[in-house]
């Protein structure tokens, strides 16, 4: 394989939460970094997750006290890097006496609550529900209750904000292109990579190749890379479930079942509660996973045994599943598989060399990376230092990290503006709102309204700035505004892209 392009310091595989990440640190470090994406950013497991950046409260039942320690002490980091995508959540958590001892939930607690520090976040406490309007929702027999804090996250955003970091320092994020083939050869790798979009296939030089494929992890190491004797990765599929909202308030629930399993209920886009997630060991292809009528009931058996409101499975609004690329530990219970990370470093073919990502989670994405470029440090003697750690992601240096306050600036400054648009623009994209807006100061201004709050003029944004290229990529991940539109709104949308050319990004 031979190549007119210039050679790359990093080429990473996957445009997932660690392949975004690993892209940003290293740009931000000095190094040429490509990546690559076979689909959309976040495409596949880091749109599907829990929406979560927590430190793991049912990971202590599994004795990964190093792995909570470590998300919990990212939380606080992230709350500050992007304060407008991730926020501070309190969840309730019903006592049911035929799971777990109270005392040995308040032993996971004070350990939740001590293992890191987290002055953003208030201590877990006892509650009553039979006093305190968080149990009004509950069935009567749930008297004891405790709360404690963890953050919300808008992941497929998090992951189109760390491309926009890497972009803005010089990293090229190509979506829609997959890697096909690479070879080590004569100290880099080769690597050809096919544009889905025009069809057209190049080939690409590197010093260093990032394997951040997430589940297809290792069918990348067995196909285009051709290497056998690696290390295993365990698909487990998770799956969620959107109803009607069943509860007010700004808190959630955490349920625990009879199986030891937990399940989340939390405020989602306003009118609904997201529910989930089952734990179930995939079996096929990741790209076929869907999820099945017995993980529906399952969620609803789960929900409908802690709340007075039952939620049925015609009641589902939206569902979406996710497939985890966990390291395999050989554990038997798939609940019980480590959600922590491994790092495969590969030399034994020369020089060049090549670095798989096992597992991982949202929460510790950051770490992950920057443990990455640790690893690959000896071979990029000249790499600049850490720096993501007090660096905010575009969008996210909102003053005092009030988004609240920044909305009402937004309303302030743009009268003619309607103020709920503004609010969940300044939501999805935090300062860089006036960026869209531009010159607007009429609602007219913002061009075609789809409904939900999305306008023309946040759909071309999206397009030229965060890759967007289909209705899909912007109704459900760069935005949720699908779930709150017709049929014939969000078939609107797509009509309006297929009227609007779609330029590569600004920051390419």
């Amino acid at each position: 394989m031979t190549t007119n392009e210039p050679v790359w310091d990093l080429l990473v595989v996957g445009g997932g939460i660690n392949g975004a990440g690993i892209a940003a640190d290293a740009a931000g470090r000095g190094l040429s970094v490509l990546l690559c994406e076979k689909g959309d950013l976040a495409g596949a497991t880091s749109s599907a997750s829990s929406k979560l950046v927590h430190g793991g409260l049912r990971y202590l039942e599994h004795f990964e006290f190093g792995l909570v320690r470590k998300a919990l002490a990212e939380r606080e980091v992230l709350l500050a890097k992007a304060p407008h995508i991730i926020h501070p959540l309190r969840f309730v958590l019903p006592h049911m006496n035929t799971v777990r001892p109270a005392w040995m939930i308040r032993i996971g607690l004070f350990l939740y609550d001590h293992l890191a520090r987290h002055p953003r976040l208030p201590n877990s406490h006892g509650v009553n529900l039979r006093e305190d309007p968080t149990g009004a929702p509950l069935q009567a027999a749930l008297s004891k209750g405790f709360v404690y804090s963890d953050c919300w996250v808008d992941d497929a955003r998090l992951v189109v904000c760390n491309a926009m970091a890497a972009a803005e320092r010089g990293a090229d994020i190509r979506t829609r292109t997959e890697l096909v083939e690479a070879r080590r050869h004569g100290g880099l790798w080769q690597a050809r990579l096919h544009d889905h979009a025009d069809g057209s296939t190049i080939t690409v030089a590197a010093r260093a190749l990032v394997n951040a494929a997430g589940p297809w992890v290792e069918s990348l190491l067995h196909g285009p890379l051709a290497l056998q004797d690696t290390e295993g990765v365990r698909l487990v599929k998770g799956s969620h479930i959107v109803a009607p909202r069943l509860f007010e308030g700004a808190h959630a629930y955490i349920l625990q079942h009879t199986d030891r399993r937990v399940v989340f209920v939390m405020p989602f886009e306003g009118d609904f509660s997201l529910i989930g997630t089952t734990d179930v060991v995939l079996s096929g292809a990741p790209e076929e996973a869907a999820i099945e009528a017995a993980e529906t009931a399952y969620l609803c058996q789960v929900v409908n045994s802690y709340f007075k409101a039952s939620v049925q499975p015609s009641d589902v609004v939206w569902s979406y599943t996710g497939v985890r690329p966990l390291f395999d530990d050989e554990a038997e219970d798939p609940s019980a598989v480590t959600r922590d990370y491994v790092l495969d470093l590969d030399v034994r073919e020369g020089t060049a060399p090549l670095l798989s990502v096992f597992g991982g989670k949202i929460t510790t994405y950051r770490q992950l990376a920057e443990e990455a470029l640790a690893e690959l440090k000896p071979y990029f003697p000249s790499m600049g230092t850490a720096w993501t750690e007090g660096t905010p992601l575009p969008g996210g240096d909102i003053e005092n990290e009030d988004l609240q306050a920044f909305a009402e600036y937004l309303t302030a400054s743009y009268p003619n503006l309607d103020p709920a648009m503004l609010a969940g623009m300044a939501r999805r994209h935090g300062s860089l709102v006036t960026a869209i807006v531009g010159e607007a100061r009429q609602q007219l201004d913002m061009g075609q309204d789809f409904g939900a709050g999305l306008t023309a003029r946040e759909v071309d944004y999206m397009i030229t700035h965060e890759w967007a290229r289909t209705a899909d990529d912007i109704l459900w991940r760069r935005s949720k505004a699908g779930i709150h539109m017709s049929a014939e709104q969000r078939a609107a949308v797509a009509a309006y892209i297929e009227t609007v050319r779609a330029p590569a990004p600004d920051s390419q």
